[in-house]
């Protein structure tokens, strides 16, 4: 019987993967020189525990004592093969340039390409084996500038950061929403398509607020009418009294009510410093992803008889979003921002 040569440390790596490693094939081979390694019984008796041949055990330890537990983690049989891979190269180059909308599309250019003929569903069998997924598009501004955004980061960005990581600054994220009553239509799972109430009034709740970078605490104020510069200029004025000591920075866009000398005046007599971002950005304000969130939470799929109840749905939640769901915000705020180069634009 051929002699296993079980490594230092390696008794424990098999005790834990030979039921919790990902592949039933490789458990199994764990689990044979688990127990060559612990016992003494014979190859035809682990055989009869693990369910294989004993020559398969045989073929365990060699391997083990070759390859170590690396050798055991390896699968060597690759499934059915299409034909269509011999034209992978080709199809996946025309998909790239050309991502196809649906699957009776991409049938049709695979057709077009190599005049293989297959059904809707072995093309997206076909096309998720070479690593595509249904996705949905997502949008940058025509005019954003990656460059001017990565120069944003590293010269302006990154330094107060670093001030806000010591406990010698706060840094806030600040911008308005403007939502208005009516249906906010969004994708649900269901047994048939659900129509939603929507209503007939179009009366707008603005929304100001600020997050801050670390806590992610949330500030608001609302209002009916417009968000003006003296409703940002209320507004500098109350975080600056919710953080009254250390410099206080403000990310914010280039809205012309914030961008002009009344605000830039108040901020610097509160020792306000305003952060502009780079124009068209809203990447690189994570209070975007606030207010995805809140539509999110009280507003898709939702009905309210009038704009009380409206108003009240969005401050309410707003309130509790540091209570009920600050692990969530967490975890949504994160500083890891998304910046758009040319792999990830489409040219079209």
């Amino acid at each position: 019987m051929l002699t296993l040569k079980i490594k230092e440390g390696d008794l424990s790596v098999l005790m834990y993967e030979k039921y919790l490693y990902p592949c039933l094939l490789v458990q199994k081979r764990m689990e044979v020189i688990h127990l060559r390694a612990l016992t003494n019984l014979t190859n035809q008796q682990i055989a009869q525990v693990a369910g294989v041949h004993p020559d398969t055990v045989t073929d365990y330890v060699r391997c083990y004592n070759q390859q170590g537990l690396a050798g055991l983690k390896v699968v060597g049989y690759r499934g059915p093969t299409s034909s269509l891979d011999e034209h992978q190269v080709s199809l996946q180059e025309s998909f790239q340039q050309q991502p196809p909308v649906s699957s009776n599309q991409a049938l049709a250019r695979i057709k077009e390409l190599t005049g293989i003929e297959r059904s809707p569903t072995q093309v997206r069998t076909w096309m998720k084996k070479i690593g595509m997924k249904y996705r949905k598009t997502g949008q940058v501004p025509a005019k954003a500038d990656p460059a001017q955004q990565q120069k944003w980061l590293s010269d302006s960005f990154t330094p107060i950061m670093q001030q806000v990581k010591e406990g010698k600054a706060h840094l806030l994220f600040m911008d308005s929403a403007h939502l208005v009553m009516g249906v906010f239509l969004c994708c649900l799972w269901s047994f048939s398509r659900l129509f939603i109430r929507s209503a007939s009034a179009r009366k707008r709740l603005n929304v100001l607020g600020a997050v801050n970078a670390v806590s992610k605490q949330i500030t608001f104020l609302t209002n009916t009418t417009y968000i003006t510069a003296q409703t940002v200029v209320e507004f500098l004025g109350q975080l600056r009294q919710q953080y009254p000591h250390l410099p206080l920075y403000i990310v914010l866009d280039n809205a012309r009510y914030q961008h002009c000398q009344l605000v830039k005046q108040t901020a610097e007599n509160l020792a306000i410093h305003l952060l502009f971002l780079p124009a068209y950005s809203p990447n690189l304000n994570i209070i975007e992803r606030l207010w995805k969130w809140l539509k999110k939470t009280c507003l898709y799929a939702r009905f309210y008889e009038d704009f009380p109840s409206f108003s009240t749905a969005i401050e309410q939640t707003l309130r509790q979003a540091n209570t009920s769901h600050q692990k969530e915000l967490e975890s949504l705020l994160t500083l890891n921002f998304q910046l758009f180069d040319k792999s990830v634009i489409h040219p079209v």
